[in-house]
């Protein structure tokens, strides 16, 4: 099968690694991918969605898979199937789910879907008010999409009240912050689930952890995730039933009512307090780096999941998933999350030690190719990945692979899945 991946990360790089690790004959195409996609496929470089689907259908292409979240805020899903084309992800409309937290947060109160107690304003006025009736910590989310970072948790009044004043004013996330929301801060357990969703039905995949501050023991700022592991024993079946329940069906059967069927991932972010799951946010595509760790715990065909969830099939397939444990731990560059990082060249150890070369392995993302040398000039520049039949095991093998990979101001978290530890 001809499969076509838009994006560029760590996520995008490991779902064609899944795929191209199946039975089955694969020619994969990404748009744009990064320095190291071309071992695994052909980058192209057609940034129109218009023009990228008129090449799609003259070249045969019969999936495509949507990465990233802009694209399908955008409605690059839209462009495609108006010219016939199979394709994974929501629709411009559905993938306002992410797109605008305050109708994200409008839907989840209008279909009963637990949430925490917030406003969504673009007056100070109002948000200040509403700030003052809650305990600090205060959580204060700019409106729009800020690559995972609009989010400021206030660890006092006096500081949800400047996160609000630099949104609202533009200065902190541009347009994407002239609508805010304050909500009540949840104390518990974070988890990542991901739902691949056909519009009718759905498969929920084994949920994860994301580490998403800089430095050890959750001390520094956000970032777009540091690490993460899965299949986390905090779940048990009772919390998963509970999500399905409470979250995913009335999240589809809205969905529908809304004229706006969800098709693709729904991840949703999920505050556990006191056993009872608590929906933090939607996005529309897989986390990244929760991505690299479930998709090789895929045992079934990973293109036939996302082919048949495409063309409303889900019904007709078994997802299977192994007994292991996968961790991935995320390489990062110098001046990752403040700001751009000089290029520096990567260079990979040969592995000798058995283990590490059968249990483990890289999923590149911000790297870039030059005269056959590759370089980290992203921010996340790959992940380390370890799979094993207990998460220390994964944990241990992951960090082993890590110390095979060198550059210049390589920054790493030393403490990935120690909740589960």
């Amino acid at each position: 099968m001809k499969i076509l991946i838009l994006g560029a990360g760590g996520r995008e790089y490991s779902i064609a690694r899944a795929i191209l690790n199946e039975d089955q004959e694969h020619e994969i195409f990404f748009m744009p991918g990064n320095g190291a996609t071309n071992n695994l496929g052909t980058n192209l470089d057609i940034k129109d969605y218009d023009k990228l689907a008129d090449y799609a259908k003259e070249n045969s292409i019969e999936l495509t898979i949507v990465g990233p979240e802009a694209p399908l805020v955008d409605g690059v899903v839209d462009i495609f199937k108006a010219k016939d084309l199979t394709i994974f992800g929501p629709s411009k409309e559905a993938a306002q789910l992410e797109g605008s937290k305050v109708y994200m947060k409008n839907f989840l109160a209008k279909y009963n879907i637990p949430t925490a107690k917030y406003i969504e304003t673009a007056s100070i006025e109002d948000a200040f008010k509403f700030t003052e009736t809650l305990t600090a910590p205060i959580v204060v989310k700019a409106d729009g999409l800020c690559g995972g970072k609009g989010v400021i948790i206030a660890q006092s009044h006096d500081e949800a009240k400047v996160a609000i004043s630099e949104m609202l004013s533009g200065k902190s996330f541009g347009s994407a912050g002239l609508k805010v929301i304050v909500e009540e801060f949840l104390d518990g357990y974070e988890l990542s689930m991901f739902a691949v969703c056909d519009g009718e039905d759905y498969i929920l995949l084994p949920a994860a952890q994301d580490h998403k501050r800089l430095l050890d023991g959750d001390e520094g700022p956000n970032t777009g995730g540091m690490g993460a592991y899965a299949p986390t024993p905090l779940v048990d079946e009772e919390l998963y039933q509970k999500v399905r329940d409470r979250v995913i069906r009335p999240t589809l059967d809205g969905m529908k009512k809304e004229g706006a069927p969800f098709e693709g991932v729904l991840f949703i972010g999920i505050m556990v307090v006191n056993g009872e799951p608590i929906t933090l946010e939607f996005n529309v595509r897989f986390g990244d780096p929760e991505c690299e760790i479930l998709m090789p715990l895929m045992t079934s065909s990973v293109s036939d999941m996302f082919l048949k969830a495409s063309t409303n099939r889900l019904s007709e397939i078994k997802v299977e998933f192994s007994k292991q444990f996968a961790v991935g731990v995320v390489m990062a560059s110098g001046n990752y999350p403040y700001s751009s990082s000089t290029p520096a060249e990567i260079i990979v150890d040969e592995v000798h030690h058995e283990d590490v070369k059968n249990f483990t392995h890289i999923s590149y993302a911000g790297v870039s190719l030059e005269d056959g040398v590759l370089y980290a000039d992203g921010g996340r520049v790959l992940v380390c990945v370890g799979l094993g039949d207990s998460i220390k095991q994964a944990r241990d093998r992951a960090y082993l692979r890590c110390g095979q990979v060198h550059y210049a101001g390589k920054k790493i978290r030393t403490d990935i899945a120690y909740q589960a530890l």
